[in-house]
């Protein structure tokens, strides 16, 4: 999914929960471990960034890991954060900010925690770069339809996660042996997670804050930034995306349930009716099993 078809994904309010591998957001089993920091020293938080990366998937961690204090902690920063691409070549991530990455992934230090933000590269040096890191991160985490790149390379294969609320569907579709949650703020499944869409990050971040350092640091870092949401205290949260979304006029794109300008959108018929799609990429997805998108509509 690149960044055009993101944010026109944006508008959509809910999806229906009948597609297989689709459930409602629930209380986690168990509650994840703690993760350990270092006695001494930075904790490397690596942002994983290519073409297109969505600024706020991206900026929101960063500002939340960079604003963490510890007291009684003698080292400054924290978190050592910085970027990592492919090549040291400038990036255009959206609204045309210019970035020029850090490290490349032949020099790049050793995360403890790795942020994939949405992006577009879905290239298997990439994909190979963050399974050889995850091996020795204490987490991996996606926010927003960077939860797509994070479950190519098979690390979410068999555990849940979460991602934008206009990709559920498309996430399921893909990725049959994930269980996409819907209405979750965030997800957790051992040493990865994924974030909902956009500010979702955000949370996440600082829930990754309350697992190393507790929950009144956490507080701290979220006090600091100005930072009223809750949603980092609540994994689901999201409750307002996980709603079946109705028509108000205009036909709703059955992948994603946006709303579409029929004398202009792709469409394909089946079973007699003709259905219209926000971009032909999601056509093409509803083609291969109209049947299980439509299930409850």
């Amino acid at each position: 999914m690149n960044r055009r078809d993101l944010f026109r994904l944006s508008s959509a309010l809910g999806l229906t929960a009948a597609l297989p591998g689709i459930g409602n957001a629930g209380n986690q089993a168990t509650a994840p471990a703690p993760l350990h920091p270092p006695a001494t020293g930075s904790i490397p938080v690596a942002f994983l960034l290519s073409e297109d990366a969505v600024v706020i998937d991206f900026a929101g961690p960063w500002e939340v890991f960079s604003n963490v204090s510890v007291p009684g902690r003698p080292d400054a920063p924290v978190f050592q954060l910085y970027t990592v691409a492919a090549t040291k070549e400038p990036i255009k991530a959206s609204g045309g900010m210019t970035i020029v990455p850090s490290y490349t992934y032949d020099t790049a230090p050793q995360p403890k925690v790795i942020v994939i933000p949405a992006q577009s590269d879905r290239s298997e040096a990439t994909l190979a770069w963050i399974r050889q890191a995850a091996q020795g991160a204490d987490l991996t985490m996606s926010v927003c339809t960077g939860a797509f790149l994070l479950a190519r390379t098979g690390l979410l294969a068999g555990k849940a996660a979460t991602t934008h609320h206009g990709a559920y569907k498309e996430l399921a579709m893909k990725y049959p042996d994930i269980t996409v949650k819907r209405g979750a703020r965030f997800v957790e499944a051992g040493n990865v997670a994924s974030a909902g869409g956009l500010s979702s990050g955000i949370d996440l971040a600082l829930r990754v804050v309350e697992r190393y350092f507790g929950r009144t640091v956490a507080s701290n870092t979220a006090t600091t930034l100005e930072y009223q949401g809750q949603g980092w205290l609540d994994p689901n949260a999201n409750q307002a995306y996980a709603r079946v979304r109705s028509a108000s006029g205009q036909p709703l794109c059955p992948v994603c349930d946006m709303e579409v300008d029929k004398r202009t959108a792709p469409s394909s018929t089946y079973r007699g009716k003709t259905y219209y799609f926000c971009v032909d990429d999601h056509r093409k997805l509803f083609d291969t099993k109209p049947a299980v998108f439509l299930a409850g509509a």
